[in-house]
């Protein structure tokens, strides 16, 4: 089957009136996958001491800025999360003693982020945790090369390719 027939076939799969309601059922679908599994990947890292997914992201990227420290900013933009939210799972991880945030002297607007001796290598600990707990989600559901053509699809969406490995596995 050539890339035209499997075009085909989506399309009469779905039987839209108009192509462009597909771009609709992408933002659906997506939502409702996130949805799907969120719940149980992240109670799995719940057990862990995590309280949401994002924040082994946090704990990879301020590790990767070694003794620099990771500016908070920069992160907002890497992880694509709102300055307010970020805000909100860095004071909470403050205060689980996992990292710590420097302020610039030209005000409280610019902080850098540094792990703590608890935080240090802790997203090392997590990721047996993590990897379970998504390959149990969402393995079943398609094949590995599904998985990297959707995966391919979905960095489509992102500006210039963002984080095309994402975080190791």
């Amino acid at each position: 089957m050539t890339a035209r027939d499997e075009r085909s076939s989506d399309a009469e799969f779905f039987a839209d009136d108009t192509p462009v309601v597909s771009y609709n059922r992408v933002w659906f679908n997506i939502m409702r996958a996130q949805r799907k599994f969120l719940p149980r990947i992240a109670k799995a890292l719940k057990a862990c001491g995590i309280n949401d997914p994002i924040w082994y992201e946090i704990l990879l990227e301020v590790e990767l800025a070694g003794k620099d420290g990771q500016p908070m900013a920069a992160l907002e933009d890497k992880l694509f999360v709102a300055q307010y939210a970020l805000s909100r799972h860095i004071s909470r991880m403050e205060q689980k003693g996992l990292l710590r945030r420097q302020f610039i002297s030209d005000g409280r607007r610019k902080q850098i982020l540094f792990l703590t001796d608890k935080g240090k290598g802790l997203h090392g600990e997590i990721w047996p945790v993590y990897w379970d707990a998504m390959q149990a989600e969402i393995g079943p559901h398609m094949t590995t090369d599904e998985a990297y053509q959707l995966s391919r699809l979905l960095i489509k969406l992102l500006p210039g390719g963002a984080q095309k490995a994402g975080p190791p596995g």
